[in-house]
């Protein structure tokens, strides 16, 4: 793993594990990022921002899963005001054109009871139609040009932040289904 100042980042080709101890706002420095960041950051500097937030970059079902554990001193009202306005994140994120980024927006608390949740206690599922879309929505610190990246999840980011002792972010293009 690498660790610097109070961020951690997992990355994998097929999807990225963001890990965040503090504000997740703050970017990785170049020289930290593995090899799925190196990868995407290759491709922003290929294609450039405008193609790489684009809706129609590698279109498909693209899965952003957000998990946070809250500092102790957050209250019930502060989390819940957190979730209140993530969700509401599902009908603000919009192109400057004004078409939706978002498909939808899940949440809900930790309940597995396998002993395994890492300590976080809300999880998030957002659903995008491209990659395109996602990579608008989440902006920084892979996006940094904000013409290109949208301003209400950003705004969330840095209210969201100060609350927050650790952010899990696993994104992923559903590549398989299955059911019964």
């Amino acid at each position: 793993m690498i660790t610097f100042s109070r961020f951690l980042s997992l990355s994998f080709i097929t999807g990225s594990l963001w890990v965040f101890a503090g504000n997740p706002a703050q970017a990785a420095p170049a020289s930290t990022l593995d090899e799925a960041a190196l990868y995407t950051q290759s491709v922003l500097a290929k294609v450039g921002a405008e193609r790489f937030t684009a809706p129609d970059f590698h279109p498909g079902i693209v899965r952003h899963m957000v998990m946070f554990r809250f500092r102790p001193e957050v209250t019930a009202t502060l989390r819940n005001e957190v979730t209140k306005r993530f969700l509401a994140l599902a009908s603000q994120s919009h192109r400057p054109d004004g078409k939706p980024v978002v498909v939808s927006i899940e949440a809900g608390p930790q309940n597995s009871g396998e002993n395994v949740d890492l300590g976080l206690q809300e999880g998030y599922l957002v659903t995008f139609r491209s990659e395109g879309d996602r990579n608008f929505y989440v902006g920084r610190p892979v996006v940094t040009d904000s013409r290109y990246f949208d301003p209400a999840h950003d705004a969330f980011k840095a209210f969201a932040g100060p609350y927050l002792e650790k952010v899990v972010v696993f994104d992923f293009p559903v590549t398989a289904t299955s059911q019964p």
